[in-house]
């Protein structure tokens, strides 16, 4: 039997790779003759960049960026000097993972970071330019990451605000003007593409403040907060050009990814393709799948953004596509059986269930993932070996 492990990283445990490692580990351990086939994935989010340098075979390249409350740490992009192609993740500069959980605030830490990256993916000489969104512990609108590439702002007086464009999302609220044109200056004759993991607005209940700040640090009122502040955020950047079409920050599609990164990006013309589709692309999934019996994948949460462009879904699509089951390994399930069976799921583990609390899978979520796996092979192995 044939068996794909194709999941994404358990966020603040494990790596995809690292996930990949420790399912193969427990499904080896009950199925020790299956073959398989082992696919880390991403969805622009953490581990985006290793991998796409890992299935396109291109150079990893090394720089040295703000962090997300401006301590400096070490990023990657990938560069493939063939096609002039970067390959940018936010999460490398700007990473939730980045910040002590004492430290995760999202109304001071800022996006510059990525920015700086952006400016370094320009001096090596990009042409096409993929920004992978997710992860993030910020939720300033993309605001840092323009200011990076000399962006200028006013405050409601006409004086310079530009300082406040790297304070955070808090200090949005007091911006209303910005100037992109050296950012597009910059960006002239470049083809940038946002890979994001979600296709959720800046505003509204998903947005980037109501939908993610919580896990990011927010407390419920610096939540309402940051939505004021985005709003005003919004309104300074005004209509947004896609495609030929007008839209407003708010409400396009995308734009609330990466804490509202996708917003400022949006705004230097980027266009949006889902990041998953990059990785299922070119780690040629739906090949792997067709040759596979059963397909594996997972992540550290199950939930509503998992039916909403994320690695999940993307590798059940694949599967349901090569006539294949599925089943997927995550730390919790919050998605009801209706919902994971009606995207092509057939079957669900949760190592907080295997572990009996939260607290207990993610001291050593290795071990419970290695569990669960062994666990599904105990199941699928065995029936899927009968039927054959």
């Amino acid at each position: 039997m044939r068996v794909l492990v194709a999941p994404d990283s358990f966020t603040g445990t494990m790596s995809a790779a690292q996930a990949a490692e420790a399912v193969a580990d427990g499904w080896a351990r009950e199925a020790p003759h299956d073959v398989l086939d082992l696919a880390p994935m991403s969805d622009g989010g953490p581990g985006f960049v290793s991998a796409m340098a890992a299935t396109l075979n291109i150079a990893l390249r090394d720089c040295v960026v703000s962090g997300p409350l401006g301590k400096p740490v070490s990023a990657r992009f990938a560069f493939d000097e063939v096609t002039g192609t970067a390959y940018v993740e936010s999460a490398e500069a700007v990473g939730l993972h980045l910040l002590d959980i004492a430290d995760r605030d999202p109304r001071v830490t800022t996006s510059w970071g990525l920015g700086e990256v952006l400016a370094e993916v320009l001096r090596a000489g990009a042409k096409h330019v993929v920004v992978g969104l997710g992860g993030t512990g910020v939720c300033d609108g993309g605001a840092g990451l323009l200011a990076a590439l000399g962006a200028t702002s006013s405050d409601a007086e006409g004086a310079d605000a530009t300082p406040l464009l790297r304070g955070g999302g808090i200090a949005l609220g007091e911006v209303s003007g910005v100037d992109l044109s050296l950012p597009l200056m910059a960006l002239s004759g470049i083809e940038l593409i946002v890979a994001s993991d979600v296709d959720c607005p800046l505003l509204g209940p998903r947005g980037a403040a109501r939908g993610f700040a919580a896990q990011k640090g927010a407390e419920p009122a610096a939540v309402d907060e940051l939505e004021a502040a985005l709003s005003v955020w919004s309104a300074t950047l005004g209509s947004i050009d896609v495609l030929g079409k007008k839209k407003r920050a708010g409400v396009l599609l995308g734009a609330g990814a990466g804490g509202g990164i996708g917003a400022a990006l949006f705004a230097l013309g980027a266009t949006r393709q889902p990041g998953i589709d990059y990785v299922l692309k070119a780690s040629e999934i739906p090949r792997r799948a067709h040759a596979a019996d059963l397909v594996l994948t997972g992540e550290g949460s199950f939930d509503w953004q998992s039916l909403r462009g994320k690695a999940v879904s993307g590798v059940a699509q694949a599967a349901l596509t090569a006539g294949r089951p599925v089943v997927v390994l995550a730390g919790r399930v919050e998605v009801g059986r209706r919902e994971w069976a009606g995207m092509g799921v057939t079957g669900v583990y949760s190592l907080v269930e295997l572990a009996g609390s939260a607290d207990l899978a993610m001291a050593d979520a290795r071990h419970w993932l290695t569990e669960a796996a062994a666990r599904a092979a105990r199941s699928w192995s065995r029936g899927l070996q009968v039927r054959s």
